[in-house]
């Protein structure tokens, strides 16, 4: 005797495994697109001490960043100390600079004061020059009695830079009339003015 199968219930079991199987699809889908968009959000929100995995405390950037805070500071510090020096180099360049130009003006000044000092020198030096000649043309022509009376009252060095500025006939004439001891105390200063001069 052959067995009764019911046929119309096969089709209605295939259409609910393929329902089944489509909405497993669909939900491992929907599982993969939440997991993809779930990952960088984990990241994100991910702290420093999960992240690290040993419970350090910091990330590996921020622990260099700590490391450099104290190399940084030095180098600020040389940084502040070598632009101080450098304005007090500046300082002492200005200070010298300002030293210098009133050192040469001072220089220059002293310099016109010495070419005039020397142009006075030469005008007196000139005058007086000039005042010794006269006087020894006057002397000249005065009697020799005269001349010689007043050489007598005169210092001997006195007397005896006329005499050797007069003519020697003028000066013969003089010297005779005076006393022997003032023509020889007239002699010596005149013959002593020439013993320093070199000699070959």
């Amino acid at each position: 005797m052959t067995a009764f199968v019911n046929p119309p219930f096969e089709p209605r079991r295939a259409r609910v495994g393929t329902l089944f199987l489509i909405t497993l699809f669909l939900l491992g889908s929907a599982i993969v697109r939440i997991g993809l968009h779930a990952d960088p959000a984990i990241a994100r929100e991910t702290t420093p001490e999960e992240a690290d995995g040993h419970g350090s405390g910091a990330a590996p950037a921020l622990v260099a960043e700590a490391h450099l805070q104290p190399v940084l500071a030095a180098f600020e510090e040389r940084e502040t100390r070598i632009a101080r020096r450098e304005m007090q180099l500046e300082d002492r360049l200005k200070a010298l600079d300002i030293a210098e130009r009133a050192i040469e003006a001072r220089l220059v000044e002293l310099t016109a004061a010495e070419e005039a000092l020397r142009q006075t020198l030469a005008l007196a030096d000139g005058a007086a020059e000039g005042d010794l000649g006269i006087l020894t043309e006057v002397y000249e022509n005065m009697k020799p009695k005269e001349t010689a009376a007043l050489f007598e009252e005169m210092d001997p060095a006195f007397a005896a830079g006329f005499l050797a500025r007069m003519t020697p006939e003028s000066a013969a004439k003089v010297m005779s009339g005076l006393s022997p001891t003032a023509a020889y105390t007239v002699s010596v200063v005149l013959a002593s003015r020439n013993t320093s001069v070199p000699r070959e």
